[in-house]
């Protein structure tokens, strides 16, 4: 994945010389990707201190719904995730003389749709583990970087050969990638482009949650929630 993603980065600058030039730029997207993958691994690995604790059994003896776990996993993962970036984000400012706070609201737009799109993720992966146990732990680390060469997160949509730009388009990040370097790059705000991830983002995690439901009422059903564990 890595080779992909800097195949394209080395084809795009190729091109266009004078964005070497844009301050920060890379910089900032490296800061707020990292709120995607930060935001899905959190959920996934409390998820998963659960199953490795052999706890998911007592913990649903309680009257505890479904929805009341995936409200707390995702309280979790959004203080996980704010804990990691805003350091970061600050430190980014003496080292690099790179603010991404100076992108205003829009920031708060591109980041709460990379943070919904790594939750629509978390949704799946956790119901694949609920399901099918701590064999598939290796999902957790392997989605977000499978995403990554569609996100455009370094070079923009056009990079990428025709028959990759329909994948990347029925990727929500690629139109928040897309959107923050518009505003970098150009000064224009897209709301266009952060309305079509936010679409995505709710039809995905819709589909993630429907996937966890299932899988949750099969373990239910087949008394795997009192077998997982190391």
């Amino acid at each position: 994945m890595q080779l992909i993603i800097w195949g394209f980065v080395s084809l795009h600058f190729g091109k266009n010389q004078p964005e070497l030039s844009a301050s920060g730029i890379l910089i900032s997207v490296v800061l707020v990707w990292d709120s995607l993958f930060r935001s899905h691994v959190s959920y996934t690995l409390s998820f998963l201190e659960e199953m490795w604790s052999r706890n998911l059994g007592n913990l649903f003896v309680a009257p505890l719904r479904p929805w009341e776990l995936m409200l707390a996993l995702s309280s979790i993962s959004m203080i996980r995730t704010l804990i990691g970036m805003i350091p970061a984000a600050l430190l980014a400012i003496p080292f690099f003389g790179v603010s991404v706070f100076e992108m205003g609201f829009p920031l708060l737009a591109f980041f709460f749709n990379l943070v919904f799109t790594g939750w629509a993720i978390a949704q799946v992966v956790t119901g694949i583990l609920i399901r099918y146990g701590l064999g598939a732990e290796s999902l957790t680390w392997v989605i977000p970087f499978m995403i990554a060469p569609v996100s455009c997160i370094y070079y923009p949509l056009s990079t990428l050969p025709p028959w990759l730009q329909d994948i990347a388009q029925l990727i929500p990040t690629s139109y928040v990638f897309e959107g923050m370097r518009a505003l970098l790059l150009e000064g224009q705000w897209r709301g266009d482009l952060l309305q079509k991830a936010f679409l995505l983002n709710c039809f995905y995690f819709s589909c993630g949650l429907c996937v966890f439901l299932f899988a949750f009422r099969s373990a239910r059903k087949h008394g795997l929630l009192l077998q997982t564990g190391e």
